[in-house]
């Protein structure tokens, strides 16, 4: 978040879109109208297509394109509907569109091209891709045009698939924010299952925990729960889907994660046995490795120190210290806040490189504000 300097007198000019002609979207959803939102701002002609009358009104209302009519004549259609009938709609989109690159957006690759290959469909103008991006709701009323941005979006390439089809693909994909990432369907299904599918299952698995919990636990839950438990609130109905279509990549994960928490179980039965501590910390030192291997702001393997800064809940008070760190500069990394229940103040944490964490905390305490902690994000 970093500070302006100042107000362009002039607006800067719009980017021009490397996708051209008309985009379908088959699937008026969270993310074909965010799709649609994102093209419809880059000026693109996006027609929007959807089994839901009420759901298509909504998407083309709130701007992210218009009506699919029967004489369009798309140069991409992108196929952004449940993983359980994406292979009919490809088929489909396939044969009525004998001129159209198709590509869809289903976070399972695999079992779809299966699906294809067994009815003997011609693959030649699909491409299979997916971005990784999302929100906890689900719909036209929760899209948005950046969700996109920055986030990989993986590109299933094969011997058939010609250059200029994928290049149309990858240019959807940059067109959106989004950074493109080649990937075969197995090797794409294994990854999400460990990054993605798996991580909703053990969030849905504890915050299922809270339900016979008393309330005064519950009571003292905070932001470290909270962000475990984040992704609990999607919906059943598509993670029923998602997860039976990907089922082997998933459950490998699962029994791997299982043999691990038995192995912690087994030791903490028993603490003071021989070799049980070491477990346990071995456990957690592990647990250290893996988050270091994670990506940190655009993609780099950089670590952020948190300075955890006490905040008045009174309007205005969290721009002013945006604007005291920007005076500092000091650039924000990343940010949480957490309010303590019952009390008139919250906790941002705030993170920032290394080499600006003394000079943060000394500035903001010498303007009056009070320097919770600071921690190794």
């Amino acid at each position: 978040m970093s500070q302006s300097t100042g107000v362009s007198a002039r607006a800067a000019a719009p980017r021009r879109a490397r996708v051209q002609g008309t985009v379908r979207i088959v699937g008026a959803g969270l993310l074909g109208a965010s799709i649609g939102h994102a093209l419809s701002a880059l000026g693109i002609d996006v027609a929007l297509d959807d089994t839901s009358p009420s759901q298509l009104r909504l998407a083309v209302d709130y701007g992210a394109g218009r009506r699919a009519a029967d004489t369009d004549e798309p140069a991409l259609i992108v196929v952004a509907v449940p993983p359980d009938v994406t292979a009919d709609v490809i088929e489909r989109e396939l044969a009525r569109h004998p001129s159209a690159v198709v590509t869809d957006v289903a976070s399972v690759k695999l079992e779809p091209l299966r699906a294809l290959r067994a009815r003997g469909a011609d693959l030649t103008r699909y491409i299979g891709s997916h971005p990784l991006a999302g929100r906890e709701r689900g719909g036209a009323i929760a899209a948005r045009a950046d969700i996109f941005v920055g986030r990989p979006w993986v590109v299933c390439r094969d011997e058939e698939t010609s250059p200029a089809d994928l290049a149309l693909v990858e240019a959807l994909a940059l067109d959106l924010g989004a950074t493109p990432v080649e990937m075969s369907p197995e090797d794409h299904d294994r990854a999400v299952a460990l990054v993605s599918h798996v991580p909703q299952l053990i969030a849905s698995l504890l915050a299922g925990r809270f339900l016979g919990a008393p309330d005064a636990s519950l009571g003292l839950a905070g932001q470290g729960v909270r962000d475990t438990t984040r992704i609990a609130a999607s919906a059943p109905e598509l993670w029923v889907q998602i997860l039976g279509a990907n089922a082997e990549p998933v459950v490998d994960v699962l029994d791997a994660l299982a043999a691990d928490l038995g192995a912690v179980a087994d030791a903490l039965r028993e603490p003071d046995a021989s070799g049980s501590r070491r477990t346990v910390a071995d456990t957690i030192r592990r647990g250290n490795e893996g988050v270091e291997r994670l990506p940190g702001k655009h993609g780099q393997n950089r670590r952020f120190e948190t300075v955890v800064v006490m905040v008045d809940d009174t309007p205005g008070q969290l721009g002013r210290l945006f604007g005291e760190l920007g005076e500092l500069d000091v650039n924000v990394e990343d940010l949480r806040l957490e309010h303590s229940p019952g009390a008139q103040f919250g906790l941002a944490e705030i993170s920032v490189v290394p080499s600006a964490v003394t000079r943060a905390v000394e500035g903001l305490e010498e303007r009056g504000w009070k320097i919770a902690s600071t921690t190794n994000d």
